[in-house]
């Protein structure tokens, strides 16, 4: 296992506090009061657009950049002036990572093992990451998606109490990506603190407890998956194939309808559990028929569009 048994305690201090983080390059924000605060033993997502300040501020957090202003605490250290002690404590998966070509796969685990006083028995977890047959393999042998496996490896590798994964399953196949999923779940259940940054929406909502959405440098909004979804403007789905042609304006006049889009006769509403019913008043009235009807939840990706304008 990896760390001690450290459950979520509301009663204990956050193990990363942000506060009013700021960061410019060459004049321009990146970063503009960023703050949040995570608590031992969840994992903590951090979604964005790309160039949305979500990597800057994760760099800050591990010690790699340096604020321009504000405050940031991991297990009580300072990033940058206790970066020394801050490495026994937390491990990074980096976005993009190299090693030697010629390093092997055990050589790197032995070496990365070597530099911790209490490390993980790389073993099993080179099993669990699909990597016990390549441990002779160069490391400019390995295919991307083993690379990536490696390098999360090597963020377990030190048993710390805080990991950061940037980008976690780029470059994996389905079936790999969901195998590391377990993984982190497994890492989160025995204690661990994961900060995780990805643009996988399902695998945010798989795996995060809470997440911080970041557009233009700013959080534009922090909650739980469920919570994120709920303040989408179409939280429900309904679709479906009208026997007869209907009235857009009707439709358009039912409650907490958000859009409408038709597409091939099949029309899609975005709504409410309100607009739901409206609709299945509307259709029994005028003796219309629904064909395939579905009622779904919106989806994470629905809510990350409206939180961030991605579609502007």
């Amino acid at each position: 296992m990896w760390g001690g048994a450290r459950g979520r305690n509301p009663g204990v201090m956050s193990i990363i506090e942000v506060q009013d983080l700021r960061r410019s390059y060459g004049g321009r924000t990146v970063v503009d009061g960023v703050s949040f605060a995570v608590e031992e033993g969840e994992i903590f997502g951090v979604l964005g657009p790309n160039g949305a300040g979500k990597t800057t501020t994760v760099e800050c957090v591990e010690g790699l950049r340096v604020p321009d202003s504000g405050r940031i605490r991991v297990a009580g250290l300072d990033p940058v002036g206790d970066h020394a002690e801050l490495t026994g404590v937390l491990g990074v998966q980096l976005q993009e990572s190299e090693l030697q070509p010629k390093l092997t796969v055990r050589e790197a685990l032995e070496l990365y093992a070597a530099c911790y006083p209490r490390p993980a028995d790389w073993r099993p977890l080179a099993e669990r990451l699909g990597l016990t047959g390549r441990l002779s393999t160069r490391f400019a042998k390995l295919s991307g998606g083993q690379k990536q496996r490696l390098f999360i490896a090597l963020a377990l590798i030190g048993n710390p109490r805080v990991v950061v994964l940037d980008e976690l399953t780029t470059g994996l196949d389905p079936r790999a990506r969901r195998d590391t999923w377990e993984l982190i779940e497994d890492v989160r259940d025995s204690g661990v603190t994961v900060l995780l940054v990805t643009h996988f929406m399902e695998e945010a909502q798989r795996l995060c407890d809470r997440i911080a959405v970041i557009d233009q440098g700013r959080i534009a909004a922090l909650d739980t998956p469920a919570g994120l979804i709920r303040r989408s403007t179409g939280a429900t789905l309904i679709s479906f194939t009208p026997s007869v042609p209907l009235d857009e304006s009707e439709l358009a006049e039912l409650p907490d309808v958000a859009s409408i889009a038709w597409k091939d006769g099949r029309i899609t509403l975005a709504g409410t559990d309100e607009t739901v019913n409206a609709v299945i008043t509307l259709l029994a009235r005028g003796h219309v028929t629904a064909h395939q009807l579905r009622v779904t939840d919106a989806t994470l990706d629905d809510a990350f569009l409206d939180l961030t304008g991605a579609d502007r």
